[in-house]
């Protein structure tokens, strides 16, 4: 009897089987070519969380930044409060506000990678933006116990949506990677690629990010320019009081005029206005829940959440221990101060102060255009050094401060060089923000590839700006002079700390780097009874392969080495650090 006729085989597949599987397949089935459609719809999936999350992100801080500037307007006018809201002290709940926003976060880093590592980075980014929209619809009910908690709300989440952000950016790029080089045999074992293989990918995914992400800028003017300014005063009325601007100013603008409202705009008009934010809020909310894909495959998750709590609530201040993360710390810092520093410095102090509310939206959509289109300038990186990129908005920035020191334009009575001076301003303050700010994102994502520890870095880095913009707000009342000077040597101890690092890792001096715990799985699952895991790392699977090994047998005794003097304890690294050396300091 022929075996191929009731199923039994000796082999895997009788002709005639083979024969069927071709006739349900097709004549012209080519399994290379089916392939390579499936890892080009592989690519394209990662392409449309890219821009998932990068219009999520500009949607979400455009409907931010909008309200919040024209709600700041609309009750700094005197009259504006009086006739709406009587004595119910607007002022005094707008300053709890912005301390809930800018307080808060201080101590961000001591939940945000429990909360990443809890909710995975995509519901982290969902949950965040969901805290945005709670705060555009408290703006219905303009109260303190509605605005405040909603403000504090969204400080406690600043840290969390940013540090989720930068690890999926980073997480996708890396996924490119894998769906670009499907063939190599590190991607089909799953294991970790060479050092610096996904560099190309972060650069270019980062720089995308930032160019939607910098629109956010021009989009929040949109409220403002489309709806606010007709009822805004001229420079003349909001003027009138006002001596000095530029370096010779004290505060925000000393003197400006208390009503900035030729008219008060009526209550449905604000109505419709904030039903616009709070849609586009909850448009940011569904492309990330229906467009973005998970950063990690499940039991990826599951690896990340099993090392233990305590360990991931230890690991971020424990990674402050590799000098690479702390000669970064400055430029971080300065991140913060410059970007806040833009928006209240150059565009209040210098632009409004001489100008006037009308150029308050032109001026704010001209620095987001500049940002947005030079943020690609980061794709420089591709063909220079690293240090190219960041080190060229330093200098940009530092020669603008040390302009600015100087320049203290006539308020009232600009002159048309003052105004082409105040935008050229704007658009290379613009131009070094995007530099410093996607090399500084692009240098954590390299030097962190390790899917184990990006949350806890992006969340150091996005930790310190935050503490950065806390300062500022501390120092809001000061003099203009004192904030130049606290902005320049910032950068100046900015670049001397990274030349430091650059110089460090040519000199291949080894970083130190907590060692991340094993996995402990409470349950076993399927796929943890497997031989072959596939989200171990190199050293795991060669400690396991020792472990497996049989010692061979010595007959003779191994030779005694000779006494040799201890370690100084200093030099000794310690159980749970390792030692590495960075591969990525050679020009790409």
């Amino acid at each position: 009897m022929d075996p191929g006729q009731n199923g039994m085989a000796a082999g895997p597949f009788l002709p005639d089987e083979d024969a069927k599987i071709d006739a349900f397949m097709g004549q012209d089935y080519n399994e290379e070519e089916e392939e390579r459609k499936y890892f080009w719809r592989k690519r394209l999936a990662v392409l449309k969380n890219l821009l998932a999350a990068s219009v999520g992100t500009l949607l979400t801080y455009s409907v931010y930044l909008g309200l919040l500037q024209m709600q700041l307007i609309l009750h700094y006018d005197e009259t504006y409060r009086e006739v709406k809201y009587g004595n119910m002290g607007l002022q005094d709940i707008d300053r709890k506000m912005l301390m809930g926003i800018n307080v808060t976060p201080v101590v961000a880093l001591l939940y945000t990678p429990v909360l990443i590592r809890f909710l995975g980075t995509k519901w982290m980014m969902f949950l965040a933006m969901g805290i945005y929209a709670l705060f555009v619809s408290t703006n219905y009910w303009e109260r303190y116990y509605t605005l405040v908690p909603s403000a504090v709300a969204i400080g406690a989440a600043i840290v969390p949506l940013w540090a989720a952000v930068g690890n999926y950016i980073t997480r996708m790029a890396q996924k490119y990677y894998e769906y670009v080089h499907y063939k190599e045999d590190h991607v089909q074992d799953q294991q970790k690629p060479p050092k610096g293989a996904c560099h190309k990918y972060i650069i270019i995914f980062q720089c995308i990010f930032y160019f939607f992400f910098n629109m956010s800028f021009i989009c929040a003017e949109l409220p403002t320019a489309v709806f606010l300014d007709s009822y805004l005063c001229r420079a003349n009325h909001t003027l009138f009081n006002v001596n000095h601007c530029g370096t010779k100013a004290v505060g925000i603008i000393e003197g400006f005029n208390k009503t900035v409202l030729q008219k008060l705009p009526q209550s449905i008009s604000l109505i419709k206005m904030e039903s616009v934010l709070m849609a586009a809020a909850f448009l940011a909310m569904l492309l990330v829940l229906t467009l973005c894909g998970p950063a990690y495959r499940p039991t990826e998750e599951i690896d990340l959440r099993s090392i233990g709590w305590g360990n991931i609530f230890q690991l971020p201040f424990k990674h402050l221990r590799d000098y690479r993360l702390r000669h970064l710390i400055p430029f971080f810092i300065y991140s913060g101060f410059e970007v806040v520093f833009a928006c209240t410095g150059i565009v209040l102090s210098y632009g409004v102060c001489s100008l006037g509310m009308e150029h308050l939206a032109s001026l704010i959509m001209v620095y987001g255009a500049s940002s947005s289109l030079c943020s690609l300038l980061g794709l420089l990186m591709l063909k220079f050094h690293r240090r190219v990129s960041l080190l060229s908005g330093a200098l940009v920035h530092c020669l603008l401060l040390i302009g600015l020191f100087c320049w203290a334009p006539q308020p009232r009575h600009a002159s048309s060089l003052d105004v082409a001076a105040l935008y050229t301003v704007a658009v290379l303050w613009g131009l070094g923000s995007a530099l410093n700010k996607t090399g500084l994102t692009t240098i954590v994502g390299m030097f962190y590839e390790d899917k184990e520890r990006q949350d806890f870095a992006f969340s150091i880095y996005n930790w310190c700006q935050v503490m950065a913009i806390f300062a500022v707000y501390l120092w809001s009342n000061t003099y203009m002079k004192v904030k130049l000077s606290i902005l320049l040597v910032t950068l100046v101890v900015s670049i001397l700390s990274y030349l430091w690092m650059e110089q460090k890792l040519s000199l291949k001096q080894p970083f130190r780097v907590p060692r991340i715990p094993k996995p402990r799985h409470k349950v076993k699952g399927y796929r943890y009874l497997e031989e072959d895991n596939s989200d171990q790392s190199d050293e795991e699977e060669q400690g396991n392969e020792r472990v497996d090994e049989e010692p061979p047998v010595d007959p003779q005794p191994a030779p005694v080495p000779p006494a040799q003097s201890p370690r100084p304890e200093f030099c000794r690294p310690r159980v749970y650090e390792q030692l590495g050396t960075d591969a990525d300091e050679q020009p790409l």
